[in-house]
Parts: structure tokens; C-alpha cells; sequence
């Protein structure tokens, strides 16, 4: 098992060869199995160009998707330490299957946080209430899970009246990824990747149930951001991205933050 590394593969073979109990934390964003509706937004200002993820790895059956799930989630059960958490992004689609797929696997539902996005898409079909939030499920392996309550409430931006810390709620209002944050295609207004989530997400997440030097992983690394706030939160980080592309994405990205995290501490 090599820290600080890409992995270009599938997550089910690769997490195999891990040892147990070798992981603090894992952030996963997995597929929705949402692919195939073709909607698209030319001109959106928010993040760029956007359609809908239409992709080969995110179709598969109701059955094919649930036992994936059940998969991926007893693999991540047993490279987590007894101590370590597991956040699962999610939406209204595949959050049942998610919570099922812990429950069969033998994990505690710690939280569901709610993540409402600030600069949602508008409702193209003009037929449901416009879809504005999507989920992290937080589950632990142990009784004795890792939560950095004082630090957590340190990086809240709700503060209380007289500016003094506040607990932070498992409500998280952040906008969806744009601007110099949002990776596009180069002299394009395409987004590089359909499903980028927020720094700010990591962050949090990160902050709260890992410590300096612990060792997390992400399993569908994507854009690459859990590596990406990783470093810069000065934790150890494995990704497991089976799209070449993207996996080739997010080096890119993550080589860029390394020289810009050596440049500040030799200006320091």
C-alpha cells in the first residue's frame, strides 16, 4: 500500500491488496447510477457548461448497483481502523442503498448531513420542486470513533451572538464547485469532471475525524479533491480512480498544490 498515490483501477481489486485496519478515514463519492437521461445546460455561469453524467461505470441494474454498494462498503469496513469513519456522498437516487448496504455490513449511521447547495441547478423539467441538496452519510466501524469536536466547532461559520464557537449542525449550506475552484477544459467553459465536489466539503470532513499525519482514502478519487485538501491539511492520502483521465486529472491538480504547499513554506 503506497501513500500519496493515484491508483488506476477498479476499487474492489485494488482495496484487496491493502492491509486491514490500515486506514483512519475514507471519503467516497461513488456512482450515482444516474446515467443515460441526456440532459444538458449550455451557458451555465455557475460551473461551466453542464449535462448530465452519462457514463458507462455509472449504469448498472437496481441489483448490479446494491451489490456494488455492498461491496465496496465491506471492503472499506476492513481497511478501516477500529477508530475510523467512513462519508459517503450520496443523493435522494442512492441513499437507501447506501444505508442498506452499512446496515448489512454492520456499521453505525453516526449522521446524515444535508448538504443544501446554495447555487443549485434550476428545475429544467418544470415538473418537481428544483432538487437543492444532496447527503453525506457519516458511519464508524468502532464505539470509539474519532470526532474533533473542538476543532469542528473552531472551522463553523455559524458563529453564536457574541462571536464565541457554535456546535456544527449536520445542515452544511455551500454552493456547488465554480469558479477558480471549478476544473474546466482548457479554452473551454466545460467542466473536466461531472461530479466535483467542494473543498469546503473535504475540509470539514477531514478536520473532524482524522488527525495530522492519518491516513485517508478515497476509492472513487475523481477530480481529486479529498488528496487535494488532504495535503493541505497535512494528512497521508491514497486515491483509487478506475478513468484514466481522471486519474491523470487529478495528479495534475494534486502536483500543483504540492509545488504551491512548498512555495509557501519556503516563503514562510
Amino acid at each position: 500500500m503506497k501513500l500519496n498515490h493515484i491508483y488506476n483501477g477498479d476499487c474492489l481489486d485494488i482495496m484487496k491488496d491493502f492491509p486491514k485496519s490500515s486506514i483512519d478515514l475514507v471519503f467516497a463519492d461513488p456512482p450515482y447510477n444516474l446515467s443515460g437521461n441526456g440532459l444538458k445546460w449550455k451557458g451555465n455561469t455557475t460551473g461551466g457548461d453542464w449535462e448530465m453524467v452519462n457514463e458507462d461505470w455509472d449504469k448498472m441494474t437496481d441489483k448490479e448497483y446494491f451489490n456494488f454498494t455492498k461491496s465496496w462498503v465491506k471492503e472499506v469496513k476492513r481497511l478501516l481502523k477500529p477508530n475510523g469513519s467512513l462519508y459517503i456522498s450520496c443523493s435522494y437516487h442512492n441513499i437507501g442503498e447506501v444505508v442498506m448496504a452499512l446496515k448489512k455490513n454492520g456499521m453505525k449511521i453516526n449522521n446524515i448531513i444535508t448538504w443544501y447547495k446554495t447555487n443549485a441547478m434550476p428545475n429544467m423539467t418544470k415538473r418537481t420542486f428544483t432538487h437543492s441538496t444532496e447527503f453525506v452519510v457519516w458511519a464508524v466501524k468502532g464505539k470509539k470513533w474519532k470526532f474533533n469536536y473542538e476543532q469542528v466547532k473552531k472551522i463553523n461559520p455559524e458563529k453564536r451572538k457574541d462571536g464565541s464557537n457554535k456546535q456544527m449542525r449536520d445542515m452544511w449550506s455551500m454552493p456547488l464547485v465554480q469558479g477558480k475552484e471549478r476544473l474546466k477544459e482548457k479554452g473551454s467553459n466545460k467542466s473536466l469532471h461531472p461530479t466535483q465536489k467542494p473543498e469546503e466539503m473535504l475540509k470539514r470532513i477531514i478536520i473532524a475525524s482524522s488527525d495530522r499525519g492519518d491516513v485517508i482514502l478515497d476509492p472513487f478519487l475523481g477530480s481529486g479533491t479529498t488528496a487535494c485538501v488532504a495535503k493541505i491539511l497535512q494528512r497521508n492520502w491514497i486515491g483509487i480512480e478506475k478513468e484514466m483521465r481522471y486519474a491523470k486529472m487529478a495528479k495534475i491538480r494534486i502536483d500543483n498544490v504540492i509545488s504551491n504547499e512548498n512555495k509557501r513554506v519556503k516563503n514562510s
